[in-house]
């Protein structure tokens, strides 16, 4: 009898299933940067590690090109940098199909400044907490342009537009970081840490004060003795300013979100059970 109801269950299981359901995974989603988009040895490249590292079938993959005019429209506003259409290089995928928790992987090889723990608490300044994040190159670069196309794949698989807002505190988090990096010789890891350190603590006690969070992150360069300069610690302090002040933004977006995230995977685990029970 047991036998016969798993049958049952699987015939019932494949008629559900629409003809051609493989062809399209509306849970993935891949951001090329136009410089590599526009040169197929760049996107091969790219798209070797997104199939070796994701295991993605890219035919079933939805795609769009992240280009310098959108990058630009959040880097001028924060460093005053701007790009040709010829140095979008970093692409990213972004798989909502692993919902557990957020988890990004970077290719070092590549990716010579942003590190997978910056990406993570960069997203999660904004609001996002689900999903496998992959991010790569196919030559060397910093990574700073990324991030614009990460959160724009979240937008395609969720349907929802994060606040322009959030997007500037997110990056300003990201090229800060950078910055502090490339200037100096901290380790890259132990600052997102610190960052990390900070921003929980300043979350916590709901601080909004400018003074207040240069003090915090000087107490915490102490204690972990990370060398950095004033005008760094200044420069932390502004950033992580900026994501309090936003935080009435980030929590709508998270609202929108919240049962995307939340529903990809157990809709479909219940479904499942129930039949299987």
């Amino acid at each position: 009898m047991r036998k016969t109801m798993i049958i049952l269950a699987m015939v019932i299981i494949g008629m559900l299933i629409p003809m051609g359901f493989a062809t399209s995974d509306t849970q993935v989603v891949i951001t090329y940067g136009e410089t590599t988009q526009h040169n197929a040895n760049y996107k091969n490249t790219v798209d070797d590690f997104f199939v070796n590292q994701a295991g993605v079938d890219l035919k079933t993959v939805n795609s769009k090109t992240i280009t310098a005019g959108e990058v630009n429209k959040i880097a001028s506003t924060i460093t005053g940098k701007t790009y040709s259409s010829s140095q979008i290089y970093s692409s990213a995928l972004v798989d909502l199909n692993d919902n557990d928790n957020l988890e990004v992987s970077v290719d070092k090889s590549k990716i010579t400044t942003i590190t997978g723990d910056m990406y993570l608490s960069a997203l999660k300044s904004a609001g996002i907490t689900a999903g496998h994040v992959y991010v790569t190159s196919p030559v060397s670069a910093t990574g700073e342009s990324a991030l614009a196309g990460i959160m724009n794949s979240y937008e395609v698989v969720t349907d929802v537009e994060i606040p322009d807002t959030v997007k500037e505190a997110a990056n300003n988090e990201i090229y800060t970081q950078a910055e502090i990096v490339k200037n100096s010789d901290v380790d890259a890891d132990e600052l997102s840490k610190l960052v990390d350190d900070v921003k929980e603590e300043v979350a916590e006690n709901n601080v909004t004060d400018h003074t207040t969070i240069v003090n915090i992150i000087n107490n915490y360069t102490i204690t972990n003795n990370i060398n950095i300069t004033n005008s760094d610690i200044e420069n932390l302090a502004d950033s992580i300013e900026q994501i309090q002040n936003v935080q009435g933004d980030i929590n709508s977006y998270q609202t929108e979100v919240s049962g995307v995230f939340n529903n990809t995977t157990d809709q479909a685990q219940g479904f499942l059970g129930g039949l299987f029970n």
